[in-house]
């Protein structure tokens, strides 16, 4: 996505995206049924544990922990960019640049690789996971937002999940990058849109919703929601919110139950527990 700049009507360490309006045609006198309510689903809050600065000019797409690395990419025409750095120090380790016109996405590692998706290009980079240059390219059809490594699944090396947009997270080899299957995101019954950045942990896949402050937690064998986290107090704890776009960014700390999160432009990156209300 280009801009999701929150407005009215409208990935260290995740609201429903708004469905589209259809005009319902009634035959015969009969009133189609009314659409089901949405399903309960547990509500977290966050609690800051910790903060760190974060670059400003980053438009934040994916984030992602690898050792004792945090890996950032970055979107927008002629200023994506995947960044290597010190989790400790925040010293940049690596930084490849990802050529014009194309407009990076999410990214994650898998293996001795680190995928990175494109937005509307329609191509996946495989970069090298140590410098981050580029290997090689691969097309695929449709959009490219979120992606992230599921290591619960069966075979050794796991498999991709990838987010377009839509209510549909696609599962690819992390090899080939070629589809394996699919999954419909729902709450209840209704479908889940706008599933941007993600992370893959051991209960769940973590998912940003764009233009909102909420952070969905899926099952990914069946695709239901089976958590909600309002994010909402991180924008509330930004010192200065002028010029800054949705939150978006989110990485597991590894051995922990934190995470780190920020957002497209924010000057801050948190790391934060979810914890039930």
């Amino acid at each position: 996505m280009r801009s999701g700049l929150l407005r009215s009507g409208s990935g260290v360490g995740r609201a429903i995206g708004s469905g589209t309006v259809a005009a319902a045609v009634v035959l015969g006198g009969c009133a189609p049924d009314p659409a089901p309510p949405a399903a309960d689903v547990p509500r977290f809050g966050v609690e800051i544990v910790g903060t760190s600065p974060h670059d400003t000019d980053a438009f934040t797409q994916g984030l992602e922990i690898d050792g004792d690395r945090l890996l950032e990419g970055t979107g927008r025409e002629g200023r994506s960019r995947v960044t290597a750095s010190d989790r400790e120090t925040g010293d940049v380790l690596a930084e490849v640049d990802l050529p014009a016109p194309l407009f990076g996405e999410g990214l994650t590692v898998a293996g001795d690789a680190v995928w990175q998706l494109t937005w509307q290009d329609g191509i996946a980079v495989a970069r090298d996971r140590e410098t981050l240059l580029e290997r090689r390219r691969v097309d695929y059809d449709g959009e490219g937002w979120g992606l992230c490594l599921d290591e619960s699944s069966a075979g050794s090396s796991g498999r991709l999940v990838m987010s377009d947009g839509t209510d549909t997270l696609t599962f690819r080899d992390p090899v080939t990058f070629e589809p394996t299957g699919s999954v419909r995101v729902t709450r209840g019954e209704r479908p889940v849109t706008s599933i941007n950045e993600l992370e893959c942990t051991a209960d769940g896949i973590y998912a940003n919703i764009w233009k909102t402050d909420d952070i969905v937690r899926i099952d990914p064998s069946t695709g239901a929601v089976t958590a909600i986290v309002d994010a909402s107090p991180l924008r509330a704890a930004l010192e200065d919110t002028s010029g800054i776009d949705v939150l978006n960014g989110i990485a597991a700390v590894p051995g922990t139950s934190r995470f780190l999160v920020t957002g497209k432009l924010w000057p801050t990156l948190f790391e934060v527990e979810f914890r039930p209300r």
